[in-house]
């Protein structure tokens, strides 16, 4: 199991349009192309309030570049994500990284 951390960077005052963009659009979006997500979190204490973190479960990097490929693509989730963005952007930047798990991790 492989599990990519996405890091999306909100501009000031616009984390709440992404998290609503997720909870009404993307993760039903999501459903229709068997992507399988770990968690959602946001920034509790920390240096900035205006990120969300999240993992995504992936059998493998083809299976990933598969189905997000066909994700991105989707009419529905391109319209909106520019509906979502009518008041201006809301991302500065999104990081990712592919993780692997240790011998000694409880998720595996």
């Amino acid at each position: 199991m492989i599990h990519e951390l996405r890091i999306y960077h909100c501009l000031p005052n616009r984390l709440p349009a992404l998290l609503n963009r997720f909870n009404t659009v993307t993760l039903k979006l999501w459903d229709k192309y068997g992507i399988r997500q770990a968690g959602f979190w946001t920034t509790l204490v920390g240096p900035s309030n205006h990120a969300l973190y999240y993992l995504v479960e992936w059998e493998s990097l083809a299976e990933r570049e598969d189905k997000w490929n066909r994700f991105a693509a989707d009419p529905d989730w391109v319209a909106a994500r520019t509906a979502s963005e009518a008041d201006g952007p809301i991302l500065e930047r999104v990081e990712n990284m592919f993780l692997q798990p240790t011998a000694f991790s409880a998720v595996k």
